[in-house]
């Protein structure tokens, strides 16, 4: 089977591929299977002396090799100011929690953003050995060799439904597969990238939490959309990114996005 591979953009895929094993490789050097002391931020999240060494690290290098674009990032820089201009929106450590528990489901995010839109997409997470890499019209891939989203299928019994934490809280769910929490955002796009779940959901994703992964669903055959609200692209100057929330649902497929969409709705707040 012949591969599609765009040459022209080859240099900042393998630059992004190094750059993710690169902030790997420092997290590893954190990393504690007994856990790892964390503060909770004012939204509620967590971060580490991983997350911001991580950060340090990816910001350095994107503005020592691409000194003119500019950057989203989870721990630092939450706005840009044009654009037209090529940008990367980066979670350094997706599934902090995880990570300061010693768990072993998280991972970096990088996506590059030309046209306000998803051109190339990283995902890696170390301790699995699962590197997912996409460009715009390249498919989708984990390790190098391509991924596609899985259409039901009626002889396969064990189809999975994954989500985030806040799902059940947030929202009455009544899908007829089994549910998996995975606790990283970014992990939930690849399971429904790869097949390995049917519908993917989150709740309250940020924008660095999905800019890779949207992509990958979409490069992988799969579907991906906003569930509420505005769209998360294109990206919007003097937007603080750090206020938003996309409530993002991902399927196999037009048809499974459509089936999932009727069996989610949010609680009221009386109840």
């Amino acid at each position: 089977m012949s591969i599609k591979v765009n040459t022209s953009m080859s240099g900042e895929l393998d630059f992004t591929i190094n750059l993710a094993r690169e902030a790997g490789d420092l997290l590893l050097g954190y990393y504690d299977q007994a856990g790892l002391y964390a503060t909770q931020k004012p939204d509620q999240t967590v971060v580490t002396e991983a997350d911001l060494a991580a950060d340090k690290l990816i910001t350095g290098s994107i503005h020592h090799h691409f000194p003119d674009d500019e950057i989203i990032s989870e721990e630092s820089s939450h706005h840009i100011t044009n654009r037209n201009t090529p940008t990367w929106i980066i979670d350094p450590l997706d599934g902090t929690s995880n990570f300061s528990l010693g768990i072993s489901i998280w991972g970096i995010s990088i996506a590059r953003i030309l046209d306000g839109i998803p051109s190339l997409g990283v995902l890696f997470f170390p301790l699995l050995n699962e590197l997912y890499t996409c460009q715009r019209g390249y498919g989708a891939f984990l390790n190098h060799l391509p991924i596609h989203t899985r259409a039901p299928d009626s002889t396969l019994p064990m189809s999975f439904f994954v989500c985030c934490s806040r799902t059940f809280r947030k929202f009455n769910v009544d899908i007829p597969y089994k549910p998996r929490i995975m606790g990283s955002g970014a992990y939930t796009y690849c399971l429904v990238a790869r097949g390995a779940a049917l519908l993917g959901f989150d709740a309250e994703s940020k924008i660095w939490d999905l800019a890779a992964g949207w992509l990958l669903v979409e490069e992988a055959g799969g579907t991906i959309t906003q569930f509420e609200g505005s769209p998360p692209f294109p990206i919007l100057p003097e937007t603080d990114y750090a206020d938003l929330n996309f409530p993002t649902f991902a399927a196999a497929s037009p048809s499974g996005l459509a089936f999932g969409w009727n069996t989610i709705h949010r609680k009221s707040e009386a109840s």
